[in-house]
């Protein structure tokens, strides 16, 4: 099998970028970008399952890459950047929803920020709403859990207290 392994085989094969895909790439987030100030992206770290996953790959490596999708819309915006973990009270409380504060907050420095346009999104037809499953045709949460630790979940039980859980747990 042949592996491309450096840059420059990457190049090779593909060339370089042109036109818009090259200053479409800012070190900024500009107006059309944000909602906050240029440089900066918060994000609250609302309650889940206390894997912490990503926190943990924060504090080893503070590089992140976001990329925003808003539901029906097809191009999206990339965020490459650098991240830290505030538990800054006024921070936390910014972000309070029924005076429910998030644990942390992931703060996002900005070092690129660029639009995607909407080819791949076309292609996968994610918005289409007549290619979308129907719940029933997957394996729900409970069955997926019970098939990996059968003794210790009740897939019925599971997924019947699921939307009441979810809803109560939710912030």
């Amino acid at each position: 099998m042949a592996i491309l392994r450096t840059v420059e085989e990457l190049e090779a094969l593909y060339g370089h970028p042109k036109g818009g895909a090259v200053f479409k790439e800012i070190t900024f987030l500009n107006l059309h970008y944000r909602a906050l100030d240029e440089r900066t992206v918060a994000l609250p770290d609302r309650p889940g399952n206390n894997r912490i996953d990503n926190l943990r790959n924060i504090v080893v490596d503070p590089r992140v890459s976001l990329l925003f999708i808003v539901p029906g819309i097809g191009e999206t915006l990339r965020i490459n950047g650098r991240a830290e973990i505030s538990v800054e009270p006024e921070l936390l409380a910014s972000f309070a929803v029924d005076g429910k504060l998030p644990r942390s907050v992931i703060v996002v420095r900005v070092e690129a920020a660029y639009v995607h346009c909407s080819k791949a999104l076309m292609r996968s037809k994610l918005w289409d709403a007549s290619r979308h499953l129907m719940r029933s045709q997957l394996p729900s949460t409970g069955e997926m859990l019970a098939a990996l630790s059968p003794e210790a979940i009740d897939a019925a039980a599971y997924d019947r207290e699921a939307p009441q859980k979810l809803q109560a747990t939710l912030y």
